[in-house]
């Protein structure tokens, strides 16, 4: 029997969508984010101030028909998931990221998992001579079954799982398709959906293949990089070999080490040394936390509630969508800008809290900054990784790729440098920088912010035809009528 729920989203708009027992929670989502013009990735529901389950249907949620849901922004951030995945009664566990989906889950664990083969699975028919056909992986989710490749790419997230952990069941669907033909398809696919990516093609181990039978499939996994304990392993393993040939020729080759660098024979010195070295803060607390301000600047005045309000009903009004002719002139605007930018000034921020500052230009990749860090850094031999920060956190910077066109940077960037796990104690507990660097090290400057004074606060919050008339009216008024006003202008729709 149908029924509906209730949407409400942030901006207070109501959207009912209608369910039937069978309807899963993450499609109520999808839909409601559809009707209101939002992307479903940056959202989750809530009930009653508890965050609702998005992985089941709707006769298991315990939801009531007309239940009133809240649409939430959620973290920007992904969040850490245990995935349990359970193949033909063995279960393999592994904590991811939610962003992560549901092809690269299943690579990760034939990666980490000694003998596990999903993705490459192939048996023989009993009238084909020995010719494997490519058993395709079916993933089950609370009962919903993902299957075609075009579902694989779905991430955790979008399959409903956000955090707490989840079993993943992996059946095996026999196709028509011999092995070989399959992973090529599967390998043009991947290529259509992200060209630039760069692949691993390991060899596909089939099970139950007829004895004698030694051919070999390839198949493409996902080179995902993680910040997970278990991922940087894998990567280090993966750039060993190119740190010992492309290291600067003053820096010792180690074979532990996590970042690589380009060859000294291509790099300019010059252009490898920091244009700025910044030692650490002398306290613990930050500068922004020393400053008083007096409470009455935080406290909102009438012009702050007029503003708002005028901000709701802007929000309130209908406005026609861009045509796609307009969307692409806007993304061509975007795709023009970024081409113009030729220098961005990346800060890196060591483990003791020093930083250093490159000028990076268009044709300079992650090799080229590695390389850099190490030139400034007391134990050069020792495995590090570089972590984005902003709105890319927790992407580690890849070495081969530009880091400006890769990463779209338009201003300064700031890294963090974090050891990998082979560091040693010693080097973690020392000075990052050596001594000439550390010699050169400068206190971060602190720009100086002018006192603002309740008067000026309350005259630059609201409208500038507005703000006088308000001015006048809060000197006029006592502090009760002051807060009786406010209290009327916040005042919620069928509220009393």
């Amino acid at each position: 029997m149908a029924s509906h729920v209730e949407v409400v989203s942030t901006d207070l708009r109501r959207i009912k969508v209608k369910v039937t027992p069978g309807t899963y929670l993450v499609d109520v989502l999808g839909e409601a984010c559809q009707k209101l013009h939002a992307s479903p990735d940056r959202f989750l529901l809530k009930h009653k101030q508890k965050v609702v389950d998005l992985t089941g249907p709707f006769r298991t949620s315990g939801l009531s028909p007309g239940a009133k849901l809240e649409l939430v922004l959620k973290s920007s951030s992904p969040s850490v998931v245990s995935i349990a995945l359970d193949v033909e009664g063995s279960r393999f566990t592994k904590k991811l990221p939610s962003d992560m989906s549901l092809w690269q889950v299943l690579r990760q664990f034939e990666t980490s998992e000694k003998g596990l083969n999903v993705t490459g699975k192939g048996l023989p028919k009993s009238d084909s001579g020995g010719q494997l056909y490519y058993q395709a992986p079916v993933v089950n989710i609370m009962g919903r079954e993902y299957s075609a490749m075009e579902d694989l790419q779905k991430t955790l997230s979008q399959c409903g799982i956000n955090s707490g952990s989840m079993v993943l069941r992996i059946f095996f669907h026999r196709t028509e398709k011999t092995l070989s033909d399959a992973l090529q398809e599967m390998d043009q696919f991947l290529n259509e959906v992200d060209p630039e990516k760069p692949r691993e093609q390991p060899k596909a181990e089939p099970q139950e293949a007829p004895a004698g039978n030694e051919t070999k499939e390839e198949i493409v996994t996902e080179n995902t990089l993680m910040t997970d304990s278990t991922a940087p392993e894998t990567t280090e393993q993966k750039e060993d070999t190119a740190a010992a040939s492309n290291k600067p020729t003053e820096t010792p080759a180690d074979s532990n080490s996590l970042a690589i660098g380009e060859p000294s024979t291509s790099t300019n010195a010059d252009h490898l040394q920091p244009t700025g070295v910044f030692s650490a803060p002398e306290y613990s607390t930050p500068v922004a936390a020393q400053i008083y301000e007096e409470d009455s600047v935080y406290e909102p005045t009438i012009a702050h509630a007029q503003l708002r309000q005028q901000q709701l009903l802007t929000r309130t009004q209908n406005t026609r969508l861009k045509s796609d002719a307009e969307l692409a002139a806007i993304e061509a605007e975007k795709a023009a800008k970024l081409a113009r930018i030729t220098q961005v000034d990346v800060k890196v921020r060591f483990p003791d809290q020093t930083s250093a500052q490159w000028t990076i230009n268009l044709e300079d990749t992650g090799a080229f900054l590695y390389q850099a860090i190490r030139g400034v850094m007391a134990h050069p031999e020792e495995p590090f990784r570089l972590v984005m920060s902003g709105p890319s956190g927790g992407t580690i910077l890849d070495n081969a790729k530009p880091i400006i066109a890769s990463y779209k940077l338009k201003t300064r960037e700031l890294l963090n440098l974090l050891w990998g796990d082979a560091a040693s104690q010693k080097a973690r507990s020392a000075p990052f920088l050596n001594d000439k660097t550390a010699s050169r090290a400068l206190a971060v400057p602190v720009p100086t912010v002018p006192q603002v004074g309740a008067d000026e606060g309350e005259s630059s919050a609201g409208p500038s035809t507005t703000v006088a008339t308000s001015e006048k009216k809060v000197h006029s008024m006592d502090s009760a009528a002051v807060r009786k006003t406010i209290s009327k202008l916040f005042k919620l729709p069928g509220r009393k």
